[in-house]
């Protein structure tokens, strides 16, 4: 009984108590579907539901072939080691993102996070 719960949570993704109490979303709202999107291959969907996880698988691909590149060819040089810029950028992706989300709800009427998986 409680596993099929725990499924239901889980198909459904689990709720934002912020979003709950406030009516706003948080910095982090859709961020569980937009995972779910990206590892169905649905990268728009993804960007749509929280841009900063296509950013991270971006950044992440980025840094370790970079770093896979660098150790092949035996040239340092060619790793990107750029962790303070891409950690500022992800923080704006993240407050661009929370902001133009409650401001479509809250001003527009229009709910960006639509639905369930």
């Amino acid at each position: 009984m409680v596993y099929q719960h725990i499924l239901e949570l889980i198909r459904h993704g689990i709720p934002c108590a912020f979003h709950l109490l406030t009516g706003f979303y948080c910095p982090g709202c859709g961020g569980t579907r937009a995972v779910v999107y990206l590892l169905q291959g649905q990268i728009g969907r993804s960007f749509q539901y929280h841009p900063l996880i296509p950013y991270m698988a971006a950044v992440l691909v980025l840094e370790f072939g970079s770093w896979g590149l660098s150790r092949l060819l035996r040239r340092p040089g060619l790793h990107i080691k750029r962790y303070d810029f891409f950690v500022y950028l992800g923080i704006a992706v993240i407050l661009i993102n929370w902001l133009v989300k409650n401001y479509c709800l809250a001003v527009l009427g229009i709910d960006l996070l639509p639905g369930r998986l």
